[in-house]
C-alpha cells in the first residue's frame, strides 16, 4: 500500500499535488469561465449579426485565406477543431445557402476539399466589420498590446502542451 512506510511530510506532500493552492484555484476558474463564455458571446454576436455560428465563421475565414479558397476537409476539421462527421454537417448546411462548395481533391481523390464561393466571400466581408468590433472591444481594447501579446504566447504554449503527442 502506498504511503504507510513514507514519512508523514511526503504523504502530505503527494496529497498537497492532488488540488490546487487556493491562488491556483482562482486563477484556473477565472480561465475555465473565459474558455466556456468568450465562445459563447461571440457566437451570440455573429448569430445575431450575420447568422452564422463562430465555427462557420471560422471555416469560411480559414478557405478565405487559403490557397484558392480551398481546403481538405480534414485539414478544415483539425483547424477548426471539430470532428470530420460535425464539420462535413456544417458544410452541407453552408452548401444549401451557397457559401461553399465540396469536390473531390484533385490531387488525391480519396479526399474531399471544401471551397469557399463567392457568395461565401461576400457573407464573410460583410460579417468581419461588426466581428472585428466586437473581439476589438471585449479583447484586444481590454489588454495593453504587451499584455495582448502575452496572453497569445500562454495560448500557444498551453496549445502545444495539449497538441504534443505525449499527453
Amino acid at each position: 500500500m502506498t504511503g504507510q512506510n513514507e514519512p508523514p511530510q511526503a504523504r502530505i506532500d503527494e496529497q498537497a499535488d492532488l488540488w490546487l493552492a487556493p491562488g491556483e484555484l482562482a486563477s484556473w476558474l477565472s480561465v475555465v469561465r473565459l474558455m466556456t463564455r468568450l465562445p459563447w458571446a461571440i457566437d451570440a454576436q455573429l448569430q445575431r449579426d450575420a447568422d452564422l455560428s463562430m465555427v462557420e465563421y471560422m471555416a469560411l475565414a480559414m478557405l478565405s485565406e487559403a490557397p484558392e479558397r480551398s481546403l481538405r476537409m480534414s485539414v478544415l476539421a483539425e483547424n477548426t477543431s471539430t470532428s470530420l462527421s460535425r464539420l462535413s454537417h456544417m458544410i452541407k448546411r453552408l452548401e444549401s445557402r451557397g457559401y461553399v462548395r465540396r469536390e473531390p481533391d484533385p490531387a488525391d481523390g480519396r479526399f474531399t476539399n471544401a471551397i469557399l464561393l463567392p457568395a461565401g466571400m461576400s457573407k464573410l466581408e460583410s460579417a468581419a466589420p461588426a466581428h472585428v468590433a466586437y473581439v476589438r472591444r471585449l479583447v484586444v481594447d481590454n489588454l495593453s498590446g504587451e499584455r495582448l501579446r502575452r496572453l497569445g504566447q500562454d495560448a500557444e504554449r498551453i496549445l502545444q502542451r495539449i497538441d504534443s503527442p505525449a499527453r
